[in-house]
């Protein structure tokens, strides 16, 4: 390649371009007619030009972690599995990417919160295991789902290279930092979260404006384009009439999209389903990370330490005594 060749080469990088579809919608009590919402809705995405589609977290049902419940386990699925065939058709009809959070069944008694990425042609192209599992009121999830076991990753795809974590990953620096130093030009955080009805008027704003200030941390931290997407809606995590008891939680939706300094380029509202359409240009990548070159300065030789669970003040050392 001669340096006219580069030039040119270079300048095409900087000029690529794609969109993205950021799909929050209301969940039913029938996990069937919830997947042919989201299909409807990913069709209606790709009309619209998003050339990568992301779903909600679990959106083939209503949040069921609101209680502990062995039959819940009926719910989840095996991946390949009947979801992913019925997506893959989808993605080779509209020629889109989908990242789609699904209950997995990985073996008898195993169980993960796992998003899915389909190529093009419908073929897993990744499968990514969420990491940090929760336990919160009417937020149960370590009793459903094993912790990931398959770490951080990015995967190209036919338009960028792209990340995916799952909900509560989302307040974890470590998590988007690995994921970025692998390439993602697009951190995807499929979520369902909420407002516990009682604490909306006391904490909601701040719950909420907490959520979304991380994810543009993320963003600023790291140069890349982040999109949270939310489900909407209030749940009692109803599964064909079977509820949880209590007031429920009302999903705050509020998805966005935030380019490589946090700005919020798209941003959905807390009551309606809607689907997001967002631009992703390396360009502005390049120039911000030339700019702000915070993965230029960092100092890799000083963060060991971030492997320990807690350093003792007064010991001046590992509570644990080593880097465990």
């Amino acid at each position: 390649m001669n340096e006219e060749q580069e030039g040119i080469y270079l300048d095409m990088e900087h000029a690529r371009k794609y969109k993205v579809g950021l799909v929050q919608m209301r969940m039913g009590p029938d996990p069937e007619a919830n997947l042919e919402s989201a299909i409807a809705h990913v069709r209606e995405a790709a009309r619209r030009g998003a050339n990568i589609v992301c779903l909600p977290e679990l959106f083939r049902a209503q949040y069921f972690c609101q209680r502990e419940d062995i039959k819940l386990f009926d719910l989840a699925e095996p991946i390949p599995g009947p979801s992913t065939t019925r997506l893959a058709e989808v993605a080779r009809e509209t020629r889109v990417v989908i990242v789609a959070s699904l209950f997995e069944r990985r073996a008898p008694g195993l169980y993960h919160n796992t998003a899915v990425t389909l190529g093009q042609d419908g073929n897993i192209i990744s499968v990514y295991r969420k990491m940090h599992i929760p336990d919160d009121p009417l937020y149960y999830e370590k009793f459903y789902f094993t912790p990931g076991d398959l770490g951080f990753k990015a995967v190209d795809t036919a338009f960028g290279r792209v990340g995916t974590l799952v909900c509560w990953d989302q307040w974890y620096p470590e998590g988007a930092r690995l994921t970025a130093l692998q390439g993602a030009e697009v951190l995807f955080y499929p979520t369902a979260i909420g407002w516990h009805p009682a604490e909306k008027e006391e904490f909601g704003s701040a719950q909420y404006d907490a959520w979304q200030t991380i994810q543009r941390a993320h963003a600023i931290a790291n140069g890349v384009y982040v999109a949270g997407v939310n489900r909407v809606g209030h749940e009692n995590g109803d599964i064909r009439g079977n509820r949880a008891a209590g007031l429920g939680l009302e999903f705050w939706g509020g998805s966005f999209l935030a380019d490589p300094f946090g700005r919020i380029i798209a941003k959905a509202s807390h009551e309606e389903e809607e689907i997001l359409i967002g631009e992703i240009d390396l360009a502005l990548l390049e120039d911000t990370r030339r700019n702000w070159p915070f993965l230029r300065d960092r100092r890799i030789d000083a963060y060991a330490p971030i492997t320990s669970r807690f350093l003792d003040p007064g010991l001046g050392s590992l509570v644990d005594g080593d880097s465990k």
